[in-house]
């Protein structure tokens, strides 16, 4: 629905920019020529719902409060608008520019409407009657409690009939009131009971062919997220702290490959003068490569265009008392082992533009925690630090535009990126590659 909705709205913003009255009122042009149109819609009507998903628009019951849904919806017709104007570019699809203006107005009323009728629909006594459901809660008093608390905004749609303590009430008693009420779904919570009693309710609802929905928050988990999987046939719960599968990480992906591809085509005359510069300005091969930490700590070699002088890495143990950085990392600022071209590459990060083939590898990605070399992750004095191994390293991050080099403390650094994996989405991915641009082309920070 929302997603022919959206189509609708491209179609009465263009109807609307075409209307000889509105020509009149605003002075405008007559309106370009309509070019593309099909391909528009057949973009819009797939990508609308994916968009409002990635907004957060249907994480929420149909009677939740109106904010639940209004700032998600506002901001999903302005990235629908975004891309419209992007796809104008890449394939020269002409259309007015206050079609671009109407489009996520129309669209945001359209759906706003069209979320006032399902609300009221939902509260009416017919909504009501087919849509209200009957659910048991099981558990520890308490926990039994704190679950009819969490579902008091949802009582236009869940009737609570009856509340069970799990560790006293046998199986029999839950079967009577099934037989009762007409039961349409039992909520077990298993934080303080025992799995058999869990299984014995659990075979009683499936005998009678009633759901039953397990609380899964039987562990107290201070960083994990909670998924469901499949393991051979058998069903798992997955505790997990770095992103999960989304479409937002199938966007990463992508954005990953075609980025680092454009990227290196763009800058191919760039990278070819550098490497001839390394080359004529310093005895020594024209790439450092070196084995760093992947994903979840799996070795890979990456590239750099070499900045140092050949024998750098005997060198570092004679300046280790020199270090500036603490922890495992080695920082120094006035370091006697980078060449003169090699300074200038560092200041504004051209050594690193080799990294681009290993995020087209994928052993890398665009924006992800900094790869650090294995002897440095050996030496992690706090196991905690080794979470920041848990996605893909990365060209820049939030440390490359929260200081850079300045950022002198290793705790710091760390924090800064496990601040970006418990808080990352696209969007972040996009913010921190946008504030890459002025760090990297004024060279702020760096050593």
């Amino acid at each position: 629905m929302d997603a022919c909705l959206f189509a609708i709205s491209f179609w009465l913003a263009s109807e609307l920019r075409a209307a000889e009255w509105v020509i009149g009122l605003f002075h405008l042009q007559p309106a370009p020529p309509e070019e593309g149109f099909f391909w528009v819609f057949l973009f819009l009507i797939p990508a609308a719902p994916m968009i409002l998903e990635w907004q957060g628009f249907y994480n929420r019951a149909p009677s939740a409060p109106r904010r639940q849904f209004l700032w998600p919806l506002l901001r999903a017709c302005l990235i629908a608008a975004g891309l419209l104007i992007l796809s104008s570019f890449f394939f020269r699809i002409t259309f007015a520019r206050w079609m671009v203006l109407w489009f996520p107005l129309i669209a945001f009323l359209l759906v706003v409407v069209k979320e006032e009728v399902l609300r009221t629909m939902y509260r009416s006594r017919l909504g009501q009657a087919a849509t209200r459901r009957q659910f048991v809660l099981a558990g520890a008093p308490e926990e039994t409690r704190l679950m009819r608390d969490q579902m008091r905004w949802e009582e236009d749609e869940v009737e609570v009939v009856a509340e069970l303590d799990l560790n006293e009430t046998p199986p029999e008693k839950l079967v009577e009131i099934l037989h009762e009420k007409s039961i349409n779904g039992v909520v077990l919570s298993a934080r303080h009971a025992y799995f058999d009693r869990v299984e014995a309710f659990v075979r009683a609802c499936e005998l009678e062919g009633v759901e039953v929905w397990l609380m899964a928050d039987f562990f107290k988990t201070q960083l994990s997220r909670l998924s469901f999987g499949n393991l051979q046939g058998r069903p798992v719960l997955i505790f997990r702290t770095a992103p999960d599968i989304s479409w937002q990480a199938l966007g990463k992906q992508l954005l990953d490959f075609f980025g680092s591809l454009t990227l290196i085509v763009l800058t191919s005359p760039v990278l070819v003068a550098v490497a001839l510069l390394v080359r004529w300005t310093s005895p020594g091969p024209v790439l450092f490569r070196q084995q760093r930490a992947g994903l979840n700590g799996r070795p890979f070699t990456m590239y750099k265009f070499r900045t140092m002088v050949t024998n750098a890495e005997q060198l570092k143990q004679e300046l280790a008392q020199l270090n500036e950085m603490s922890g495992p990392v080695f920082k120094l600022t006035n370091d006697p082992r980078i060449t003169p071209i090699g300074r200038w590459l560092r200041k504004f990060s051209l050594d690193e533009f080799p990294q681009l083939f290993n995020v087209l590898k994928g052993e890398m990605s665009l924006v992800g925690p900094r790869p650090l070399p294995l002897e440095e992750v050996a030496r992690f004095d706090d196991v905690a630090h080794r979470r920041r191994l848990s996605v893909r390293p990365g060209l820049t991050c939030l440390w490359q535009v929260s200081g850079r080099n300045e950022v002198r403390d290793f705790r710091e650094w760390v924090r800064l990126d496990l601040q970006y994996i418990d808080h990352w989405s696209l969007w972040l991915d996009l913010r921190i590659l946008i504030r890459t641009i002025p760090v990297v082309l004024l060279g702020k920070g760096a050593r």
